[in-house]
């Protein structure tokens, strides 16, 4: 059975610029805790916990004092830092550079729209870390939507300035957007793009992986798509694979792998997500070549 690593799976340029940090930070023997998961894949976290790394959650954050705390890729609100500088405490900034560039853009536009009945409306998941950060530029007064239903949170009669998170579906984006155009129509708005402010803020990097990964599946007889449960990008483009070829399965490591799944199989494709290390991608590789 031939077996294929897509060469394009594996950390995107943020995530491996946070760990990357995080493991300068702890090579140099200092006490480094995360923020949250530094990110959503359970093996890495593990790797990076045998080094030193502890990972916390926003309690445990209020608590601390006099220590070093990293900002993951996803980002945090403005209070986090707030917070940080009240207790003495040294950020160590991880955040994604692109992430960081969108939390700018967000709390500019806010500040600049927010006396005149403009609504900053971000497209995301909520709950989601990034999410919780871009919302915080607003003081939490922007409006979350996640899907159509989500519709009715708008005054489709008011300026709309759209933005999204950066992991999520350019088609599920673009769709959203179109729904607001066809509402403001419904209000009789002749020109809906004269209040509608679209912004491309889904990075590339994420977007380019979906076109690649649809012909990657397409080639192979089964495709182990390896991903942390947690991923939100995972389970994205999990979906892009399983809708092109059905033989698609989610693992998140080698102790999930069937290996009735392979039977009569001649490729197998190896791939996973913008969370997923190169290093459980080619072990993953390396087992299924056993098989």
């Amino acid at each position: 059975m031939v077996v294929e690593i897509d060469e394009k799976s594996g950390f995107c340029f943020g995530v491996q610029n946070a760990v990357e940090i995080a493991e300068k930070a702890l090579l140099k023997g200092e006490k480094v805790f995360s923020l949250g998961p530094i990110v959503h894949n359970d093996r890495e976290v593990e790797r990076l916990s045998a080094l030193g790394l502890v990972s916390i959650d926003h309690d445990k954050f209020r608590k601390l004092r006099d220590c070093k705390v990293l900002i993951r890729a996803h980002g945090e609100p403005p209070e986090t830092y707030i917070e940080a500088e009240k207790n003495n405490i040294t950020i160590i900034e991880a955040t994604c550079p692109i992430v960081k560039k969108l939390q700018s853009r967000i709390k500019e536009t806010w500040e600049e729209i927010r006396a005149h009945q403009g609504q900053i409306v971000i497209f995301g998941k909520p709950g989601h870390a990034e999410v919780v950060g871009l919302m915080g530029q607003t003081l939490n007064e922007g409006i979350l939507v996640s899907n159509p239903e989500d519709l009715e949170k708008i005054d489709v009669t008011k300026p709309v300035w759209l933005f999204a998170q950066t992991t999520m579906s350019i088609r599920d984006y673009d769709n959203f957007a179109s729904l607001i155009r066809a509402g403001m129509k419904e209000k009789g708005i002749v020109d809906p793009e004269k209040l509608l402010h679209v912004s491309k803020t889904i990075c590339g990097q994420v977007s380019n992986r979906e076109p690649h990964l649809k012909a990657f599946a397409k080639k192979h007889d089964i495709v182990i798509f390896v991903s942390g449960r947690e991923s939100s990008n995972g389970k994205m483009l999990y979906s892009v694979c399983r809708n092109i070829n059905p033989e698609t399965y989610f693992v998140s490591s080698i102790d999930e792998i069937n290996r009735t799944w392979f039977e009569g199989k001649n490729s197998a494709g190896i791939c996973g997500a913008t969370s997923t290390p190169k290093w459980l991608i080619e072990k993953v590789r390396d087992f299924v070549a056993t098989i």
